[in-house]
């Protein structure tokens, strides 16, 4: 028999090490010749790597969430031959498409050992039978009594067992009717404990948060808006709109915001802190926060200000799905001016977002809420007589700055510009 170690390539201009996000082999399995073996993450993609060779895998570099460098032995294979397997590497990977790569090497390594898997916590006596430990004494329980137990509360170390010490279903019966008084019905279900490894995506963007807190001194202003007339413009858009998208609240907001910027560009830029240059964009870039199932994401509306509202319409739709489905390219995730976040109809009360390092803003709209309010009767807001009450669609706008290069009276004039917009949303569509 002979080895061959494969080692991570070169994958991208620029990267030195990938994380590793999922292995699909383990040691012992057999692989065979373009066998996925692991997916590794770098700053641009999400990389599939598939081995060169088939045999035996008799090591791998580490666990999910290690970070290995580039050139470092990532699997080391057993194959058919009797020497150890010499080649050189690929130049570099093949791309597929979507975000994903696909690599193929035959690098050269020597063989590396094997390690023996960690033992289990816990021993097993049959099929159904597996004893656990409960504290000063040993508990023997099928996984099924041990479940409703967890279930119920009951700590089997307090219930008496047959009489060849394994606590069965009818013991936990008995124990459950002499204490009928002890409250033994869950008032809710109980998960385990669970250790989840920060890797990936979820990874990246605590490495982002946790930078963007550090560096960045954030304040947030709040305001409130009346979106009652945005909310009919809305609805009469929608109903005259043919096969056109139908139109969300995010793209009425995002117009406006397009409109109020070019008077506040110290809010449109990006900030290079280390060498104190500050960028202010004429495009507006604008980046998107988008929940997926990885974690939230942040796709960039190129050229918004250039697009209309149902071009913003397609736009956020694609970009979502493209965002959830993994098949954003790093292009399309890259490269935002300023960040808008929202959580819907989940948007609660006022929220204070974290800034979308390097930017300078973050523009964070709240849930709709229906309340009474005083509406004037007058012109300019002066009362003419009589009071009346109406029911409105009020909506808090937040907006996060950094307070190095955006003063207080800055972001509170940015605001109260949007809301004038967004009060009188006829404005939107005009020239």
């Amino acid at each position: 028999m002979g080895t061959f170690t494969f080692r991570l390539p070169d994958i991208g201009e620029g990267i030195a090490e990938a994380e590793i996000v999922a292995w699909h082999v383990a040691v012992g399995d057999v692989v065979a010749e373009d066998g996925r073996v692991a997916d590794l993450m770098t700053d641009k993609a999400t990389v599939e790597m598939e081995s060169p060779v088939s045999g035996r895998v008799i090591a791998i570099a580490g666990d999910v969430g290690d970070v290995i460098a580039i050139g470092s032995p990532l699997v080391v294979i057993e194959t058919e031959g009797d020497d150890e397997v010499a080649a050189e590497a690929a130049s570099g990977p093949s791309t597929s498409s979507g975000r994903a790569e696909t690599v193929k090497v035959a690098p050269v390594v020597k063989p590396v050992a094997a390690e023996a898997a960690a033992s289990v916590p816990m021993t097993v006596q049959s099929e159904d039978r597996v004893l656990f430990d409960h504290g000063p004494r040993r508990v023997l329980a099928s996984p099924a009594v041990r479940a409703r137990a967890d279930a119920l509360g009951v700590d089997l170390a307090d219930v008496k067992p047959s009489e060849e010490g394994r606590v069965r279903h009818a013991d936990l019966d008995a124990f459950l009717a002499y204490n009928a008084g002890g409250g033994y019905r869950p008032a809710g279900g109980r998960r385990a404990d669970e250790a989840v490894k920060v890797i990936g995506l979820r990874r990246r963007i605590a490495e982002n948060m946790a930078a963007s807190k550090r560096a960045i001194p954030h304040f947030t202003y709040v305001e409130e808006c009346d979106v009652t007339a945005l909310e009919v413009m809305r609805a009469q858009l929608n109903d005259a709109r043919g096969a056109k998208p139908k139109l969300t609240m995010l793209p009425l907001l995002i117009t406006a915001i397009c409109k109020t910027l070019p008077d506040f560009p110290m809010l449109n830029a990006r900030y290079d802190d280390e060498a104190g240059v500050v960028t202010r964009h004429g495009a507006v870039h604008l980046g998107m926060a988008t929940q997926t199932p990885g974690g939230l994401m942040v796709p960039v509306i190129r050229d918004a200000q250039d697009r209309n509202l149902w071009q913003l319409a397609n736009e956020i739709g694609r970009l979502a799905e493209a965002a959830r489905s993994g098949t954003a390219t790093s292009g399309e995730l890259s490269g935002s001016t300023i960040t808008i976040t929202s959580l819907g109809a989940l948007g609660g009360v006022a929220t204070t977002p974290v800034i979308n390092r390097p930017e300078v803003a973050i523009i964070g709209p709240n849930r709709i809420v229906e309340r009474p309010m005083f509406v004037s009767d007058g012109q300019d807001g002066r009362w003419t007589g009589g009071e009346r009450i109406e029911k409105r669609k009020l909506m808090n706008v937040s907006i996060s700055c950094d307070h190095r290069v955006v003063d207080g009276w800055d972001a509170a004039s940015f605001v109260q510009a949007l809301k004038r917009l967004i009060e009188t949303p006829v404005l939107l569509l005009a020239d």
